[in-house]
């Protein structure tokens, strides 16, 4: 289709250490699909390991890990960097790297794509910090209103950019590719009881106020049932603490994160997927997690806290239960209901018919019609 033309060069910009970034992932191989060639941006972290892709990868390694004078130290980096990249188009990954790309794209002449993965400025690490929302408001309101191409995770945080900055901005889900559904690994080969129901908690960034404390004390009232976490975040530390003093060690395992291919073989094995994120923050209130279509692309149940968005794929697509509140009688209230509950076999059925329709193959479309178009 494409024989012939000449390939455009896009950078992708991006503040985590790319690894485990599947959006990204996923979006720069629909890129090569549509040829253009690319370099991938992000940072070095002492634990960043090495990994392959069919593209350019570059990490800089800044002297600040985090606050403040990290995000001015990549600010300036990418602002330098792209001032002399040889590249047509820049596509800048959240706002933390979107003000440099624009100011490149105004004094270069370059096309500008943002991608907003979450609604930066009510997220839960800005609660409570004044100065540190203003800061990345002032820039949010600079820059969104001047921009011609903009997606994000969802309908619910397009329609409140749209509403405020009157910017034309598409939805591109974070929905995996669909791919043959095969355990390759048993429960056994895995080391997971086979004897007990299993819930999955998994997630890159499993932090407060994500239902991880109320999921572990809700292990105290039920029986037969093993607790599976597997992932990373800020929450993890307590998590543990929790377990040991709830005594809870038979009851709750806690893996550390993993690569998504290895992640996938534990998810087709369990019985319920938990996403139990509490509306404290809009960011979280709007939210929808990617671990939501693992899930459903696993055939696994899913018992969701109630969110806009997470209610409206239960609801629309039958794959599990809504949470009433989250609370650890509640959960263990539910999940009891949902283990004896005959309608189990028709959602794990509804989710295996789900996965059809909700799949990075179909959902990529949308950004395929905004990068042709470039």
């Amino acid at each position: 289709m494409y024989l012939g033309t000449k390939k455009k060069h896009i950078t992708v910009l991006v503040s985590n250490d790319l690894q485990y970034d599947q959006r990204v992932s996923k979006v720069c191989s629909t890129l090569i699909e549509l040829n253009y060639e690319i370099t991938l941006v992000g940072r070095m972290l002492p634990s960043s390991s090495k990994f392959e892709r069919p593209y350019e990868v570059r990490r800089f390694d800044l002297w600040f890990r985090s606050g403040a004078l990290f995000y001015a130290a990549l600010n300036i980096r990418l602002f330098f960097y792209l001032l002399v990249k040889k590249t047509d188009v820049i596509l800048a990954n959240d706002l933390d790297t979107l003000l440099p790309a624009f100011l490149v794209s105004k004094i270069r002449s370059k096309k500008l794509v943002y991608d907003s993965h979450e609604y930066f400025t009510e997220a839960e690490g800005l609660t409570g910090r004044a100065f540190q929302k203003n800061v990345w408001l002032a820039i949010e309101r600079f820059v969104f209103p001047r921009l011609k191409l903009v997606y994000t995770v969802n309908e619910s945080i397009a329609s409140i950019y749209r509403a405020k900055y009157h910017v034309n901005v598409r939805v591109l889900r974070n929905i995996p590719i669909l791919q043959p559904l095969e355990v390759v690994k048993s429960r056994t080969e895995l080391a997971l009881p086979i004897d007990k129901k299993i819930v999955l908690l998994q997630g890159a960034f499993i932090d407060p106020d994500r239902g991880g404390v109320e999921l572990v004390e809700a292990m105290q009232y039920i029986e037969g049932v093993l607790l599976l976490i597997i992932g990373d975040g800020r929450d993890i530390v307590n998590l543990k603490e929790i377990v040991v003093a709830k005594k809870l060690n038979e009851k709750v395992r806690i893996l550390p994160r993993m690569a998504f291919q290895e992640l996938r073989q534990y998810t087709a094995n369990v019985d319920i997927g938990v996403s139990l994120d509490k509306p404290l923050h809009l960011n979280y209130t709007y939210s929808l997690p990617n671990k939501m279509f693992d899930y459903i692309h696993a055939g696994t149940p899913v018992l969701v806290s109630d969110l806009p968005e997470l209610r409206r794929i239960v609801d629309q697509y039958g794959v599990g239960k809504v949470l009433p509140e989250v609370k650890p009688q509640t959960i263990a209230q539910t999940l009891r209901e949902m283990f004896a509950d005959p309608d189990y076999a028709m959602w794990k059925k509804n989710c295996l018919l789900a996965r059809n329709e909700l799949n990075w193959q179909r959902e990529s479309e949308e950004i395929r019609s905004v990068y042709k178009g470039l």
